[in-house]
């Protein structure tokens, strides 16, 4: 299997977790119809708050798990550099987003 360079995994691990946001957008956006409106005093923020741990999971491990096995494997220039591309990349990615919500407003 061919090896990916460390910017192109940076880019992907960054389209994996837009990817995961968007899969949770919808959910999120419509929670009331959904789920309903009823009050569910703490059922609601159990719900809330294991989506919020999950998510922080998933998103961490696509950004942090390669990274962590690169500088535990003395690979440190290579972790560091991996991290810094996916973190970049989520900026960029970041910015193409608002740039659109500025045009379409």
């Amino acid at each position: 299997m061919k090896k990916l360079s460390l910017l192109k995994r940076g880019l992907l691990n960054s389209l994996g977790v837009v990817a995961y946001i968007s899969l949770l957008v919808p959910i999120m956006s419509n929670g009331e119809k959904v789920f309903g409106t009823a009050d569910h005093r703490w059922l609601s923020p159990l719900v809330f708050l294991l989506l919020f741990i999950v998510s922080a999971l998933v998103t961490s491990s696509l950004v942090l798990a390669k990274p962590l096995m690169l500088y535990l494997d003395g690979q440190k220039k290579e972790a560091i550099k991996l991290l810094f591309y996916t973190g970049a990349s989520l900026f960029v990615w970041l910015i193409i987003f608002m740039i659109t919500l500025i045009l379409i407003k």
